[in-house]
């Protein structure tokens, strides 16, 4: 993407020889600038908008699909300068071309006694600008950006039928040239625009998982929320992606020809830590089964009311386990061969809440009459409890504000250099203990010291899920001692 200044085709005599002029577009009638916008689409954004167009169930007229589109805009320098911080820079400071352009075109008109408003197209300063799909994908950006400049001169959209990738590709424009406050303010107010769902249904007896295409308007919801500043949506929309995952974070990620668009890696961080504050939240919840299995695989007896059955109660709680978490594709047989990782499902967009439904379908098992309550079952109900309660706290998504004023203080992911940022660093094991489980200030939002206290949780370089209470260990923990002074 570039811009200069100067009416097309200089070198001619006449300075703009009619033949040559693309079509122009009065965003205002009396406007003393002109904007000359050159759109180019690749042949892959041809191709996919062909294929949604076909898709359709309406069959009236279609735009045009072009990979080159050339088009003028007659525009307000003032109102241009005074809504965007780009064009103020770039149209009023005298050391860019396209400044002094447009004081020698102005004075020329003032020479030959024209008002700028009475001239004609061809007598104005021209600005050109380029503009290429690689942020968007997005086919028709001259409307897109015709609504732009009519939004930054007070006036309303003419699209009629207004969609997320319409609205995401207006957002983009708006960053590129620095004027995301009045279109979020004309989002808010003048656009009856509603946001697509994109949240997930289950259907019984079947994995639910998220699909490209909604994973590519939530993104986009992300992206916008960002840069429009809209934090409640922002947040809606990143702990949506945190809980349903994405297929940009697979082992084996698949390449459609629009993952390079803006959106499919978000910027500022956003990426990162979206990805992190996930694999932390699936760390934690895998070590609840790994626990238990690891319990059930030492030489400690598990099954506590002293039977003679007592050791074969405890293998058979064991098998029971494994082959319950194997049906559920929640463990995998894996030996030492390198081939037996091909068994390990992909896991990118697993959802964490079908993980902890499925690990509360646990049967109560028993060998006989007599091992009541010996299985997996009652000692892990109430762990799931306090997670699933853990994950209810407004800490598990992004705040947009905090995220933008103070991002180190509020990012889960260690720093550049400290483990390589994939797994929480240091040694801080987290204890669950009774007191903590049957502690109720947790069950509320915004309790006193309850947001770090999450993030300890999630971060925690170690899980014990049957600690005892905690004063009995001599081991460091973050489990905090809770205190509403």
């Amino acid at each position: 993407m570039d811009d200069s200044g100067g009416a097309p085709d200089s070198d001619s005599l006449e300075p703009n020889p009619p033949a040559r002029l693309p079509e122009v577009i009065n965003i205002v009638g009396d406007g003393d600038l002109i904007l000359d916008v050159t759109f180019e689409n690749s042949k892959d954004t041809i191709r996919f908008e062909r294929g949604a167009q076909s898709r359709l169930i309406s069959r009236g007229p279609r735009p045009a699909l072009k990979a080159r589109v050339r088009l003028a805009f007659r525009v307000s320098l003032k109102a241009l300068k005074s809504q965007s911080k780009y064009f103020e820079k770039l149209l009023g400071d005298s050391h860019f071309k396209e400044a002094k352009n447009i004081s020698s075109a102005l004075a020329a008109l003032l020479e030959r006694h024209i008002k700028p408003g009475a001239a004609e197209a061809k007598d104005l300063p021209w600005i050109k600008i380029h503009d290429d799909d690689e942020a968007t994908h997005y086919a028709h950006r001259d409307g897109v950006f015709s609504d732009l400049l009519r939004i930054l001169h007070g006036g309303e959209a003419t699209t009629k039928q207004i969609t997320m990738p319409y609205v995401t590709t207006l957002t983009v424009l708006a960053d590129r040239f620095d004027c995301t406050s009045a279109v979020s303010k004309y989002l808010a107010n003048g656009m009856k625009f509603k946001w697509p769902v994109t949240s997930r249904k289950p259907v019984r007896d079947e994995v639910s998982i998220m699909s490209r295409k909604n994973e590519d308007i939530l993104r986009q919801k992300i992206l916008v929320s960002w840069l429009l500043n809209q934090p409640m949506r922002f947040q809606a929309a990143t702990k949506e992606i945190i809980m349903n995952g994405s297929c940009r974070w697979s082992a084996f990620p698949e390449d459609d020809g629009t993952s390079d668009a803006m959106w499919w890696y978000l910027q500022d961080g956003l990426e990162q830590e979206l990805q992190f504050r996930r694999q932390c939240i699936l760390n934690t919840i895998a070590s609840v089964q790994r626990h238990f299995l690891q319990l059930y695989t030492s030489r400690a007896r598990q099954c506590k009311l002293g039977y003679d059955s007592s050791a074969a109660c405890d293998s058979y709680q064991l098998g029971e386990m494994f082959k319950f978490l194997a049906n559920r594709n929640l463990t995998f047989l894996v030996d030492f061969s390198p081939g037996s990782l091909d068994s390990i499902a992909d896991t990118s967009l697993l959802q964490v809440d079908a993980v902890l439904s499925a690990l509360r379908q646990c049967p109560s098992y028993q060998i006989d009459k007599n091992h009541t309550n010996c299985g997996l079952r009652t000692r892990i109900l109430p762990i799931l409890d306090f997670i699933q309660s853990m994950l209810s706290a407004p800490i598990i998504p992004i705040s947009r504000n905090a995220w933008k004023n103070d991002r180190q203080a509020v990012a889960w992911l260690p720093p550049a250099g400290a483990g390589g940022g994939k797994t929480p660093t240091g040694d801080r094991p987290f204890r669950f203990t009774r007191s903590l489980a049957g502690d109720q200030r947790l069950r509320f939002e915004n309790v006193m010291g309850a947001d770090k206290f999450v993030r300890e949780l999630f971060t925690a370089s170690s899980w014990d899920w049957t600690a005892e209470d905690q004063a009995q260990d001599a081991l460091p923990s973050t489990t905090p001692r809770w205190s509403l002074q």
